[in-house]
């Protein structure tokens, strides 16, 4: 019961507050850690072919501290006093979920955009994406932010809900160590191809789950909402698997699908060209009313996944 109160409390708190400017974020600890790690782990195996056996130590070192961290932080608050466990704990959980955060960056991009602000757009899309963004037309913004509202829909909310359902803030915390970890070392470039394979990989191996599930939920989301439920679900099935993502694809399509617009295609990373397999059919152009449309699938997606991890937390508890 009191899992399901404080997974409740945390979605609240993120839909509320967010992630305060003022407030430290844990992922800021974490990425000074990980860069402490890496340092310390080229400086022991200097060679490429040791790093790729040194590369298992990040997760395990980062996922197991973070986890062990907050388990014994959360036991410690515990003696002091059972409700300043609660809080914090909620607010732990809050900070691994970005469900404002994710509307506010589309949202501003969405505006900027209606206000006819191209340059503007550009620039608040490179915010939260890695591509090229100087030369984008309105149709290419409009489908860099749907495409990144859409991806993040599983890494950042419906995964740390579902970790946050099984173990609490340790486990939501462990899944945000692992998803930072991959945002930082895990590419498939020169300098981290040895060491962030580990890295890489359990990140997808945290996602597998979560993703699949958000392919159902989106799917009955869509039909909630009346948009193409049934293009949501063929698109998922016929292109998710042809993201570079073994999970991102699952949001991505199914969105393209329900939308009856077509994501992906060619993206400039530091002017070199990226062509990115097509998901969804184009039925229409994308507009920037998309964007909006894509923050409103995302809200009923994280809402009704929390409400069947609510009802799974509470039936559990009532059969133990």
């Amino acid at each position: 019961m009191e899992r399901a109160f404080v997974l409740l409390a945390a979605y609240i708190i993120d839909l509320v507050v967010g992630d305060p400017r003022w407030l430290t974020h844990p992922v800021v600890y974490m990425g000074r850690a990980i860069k402490w790690l890496e340092n310390n782990i080229r400086h022991a195996f200097p060679k490429e072919e040791q790093l790729r056996r040194a590369g298992i130590f990040l997760p395990i070192l980062l996922v197991g501290g973070s986890f062990l961290f907050v388990w014994l932080l959360l036991k410690a608050l515990a003696l002091i006093h059972p409700w300043l466990a609660f809080v914090v704990e909620a607010w732990l959980i809050s900070t691994t979920i970005a469900t404002k955060g994710l509307a506010q960056a589309g949202r501003e991009i969405y505006q900027l955009l209606q206000q006819g602000d191209l340059e503007g757009a550009r620039r608040a899309l490179s915010m939260v994406v890695g591509r090229d963004t100087q030369f984008l037309n309105e149709r290419e913004v409009s489908r860099g932010a749907v495409e990144t509202v859409a991806e993040n829909i599983v890494d950042a909310i419906l995964s740390p809900l579902f970790y946050a359902a099984l173990g609490g803030a340790p486990l939501a915390m462990a899944y945000r160590a692992a998803n930072t970890l991959d945002s930082m070392v895990g590419y498939k470039n020169d300098k981290y191809r040895n060491l962030g394979w580990a890295s890489a990989r359990f990140d997808d191996l945290a996602n597998y789950i979560p993703a699949r599930l958000a392919a159902i939920v989106l799917t009955g989301v869509s039909w909630i909402m009346r948009y193409n439920s049934r293009g949501c679900r063929d698109m998922i099935r016929r292109d998710a698997r042809l993201h570079p993502s073994p999970n991102s694809g699952f949001t991505e399509a199914g969105v393209a699908g329900a939308l009856e617009i077509q994501l992906g295609g060619l993206n400039y990373y530091q002017g070199i060209p990226s062509k990115r397999a097509k998901l969804g059919d184009p039925v229409r152009p994308i507009e920037p009313e998309d964007i909006r449309r894509t923050i409103s699938l995302m809200h009923g997606t994280a809402f009704f996944f929390l409400l069947f991890s609510l009802l799974a937390v509470l039936f559990v508890s009532l059969l133990t």
